[in-house]
């Protein structure tokens, strides 16, 4: 497993710092935007890391410093342990208030997207480009890399977005909204998108 580039944990920091979820899991730091970095850094690594385990963790490094992270689907003892070693990092990288303001959004957003997505789709669960290289393309082409592969295998794959400037960026990829919510914890409203796999070319071959 490749190590993660540290310029593309800055990437991550920079890009995605004043998105709903990463600010409300960053709370208890009183202002202290140096510590807030820090524990930003840390979280995205992990996940970078997590993703390169149990999923797909493609970066790209040089001007355009950038990355995509998957989640894919476990066995349900693989996904107790990684659930397990996930909150042992979540009680040690953030503040007490980050941690539980963490523990209730994603419980919150889980039990959502288990009514509507299938258990076997492919969660793309973060996507940052540097700022400096944003509109470019550089997160497309990223996605795009293991949406290939996804529809190599006919899987299917969602996300979740609080974006709403993110979503036409997905619907260019296939992806489409299936619903929308209100989260409590952030007041924010987010978008769940699914895409259904591409077989044309598995039609089309003999």
């Amino acid at each position: 497993m490749l190590a993660n580039s540290p310029v593309v944990v800055s990437a991550l920091v920079e890009s995605l710092r004043h998105d709903p979820f990463y600010v409300a899991i960053t709370e208890g730091y009183d202002g202290d935007a140096t510590r807030r970095s820090a524990a930003l850094s840390r979280y995205f690594d992990y996940s970078m890391s997590e993703g390169a385990r149990v999923g797909r963790c493609v970066q790209s490094l040089g001007d355009a410093p950038a990355a995509a992270v998957w989640l894919l689907p476990l066995s349900p003892e693989r996904a107790a342990a990684e659930a397990s070693a996930k909150a042992a990092f979540i009680r040690s990288a953030l503040e007490p208030e980050g941690a539980e303001n963490y523990h209730r959004i994603v419980e919150f957003m889980a039990s959502r997207s288990r009514s509507i997505v299938s258990s076997a789709a492919w969660y793309l669960s973060i996507v940052g480009v540097a700022p400096s290289a944003q509109g470019q393309g550089v997160g497309g082409k990223l996605i795009r890399a293991t949406l290939a592969e996804a529809d190599q295998v006919g899987a299917s794959s969602f996300l979740e977005t609080f974006s709403q400037r993110n979503v036409n960026l997905y619907e260019r990829l296939g992806f489409s909204v299936v619903a929308s919510y209100e989260e409590p914890i952030t007041k924010s409203q987010y978008w769940i998108m699914q895409r259904t796999p591409d077989t044309s070319l598995q039609a089309s071959a003999p």
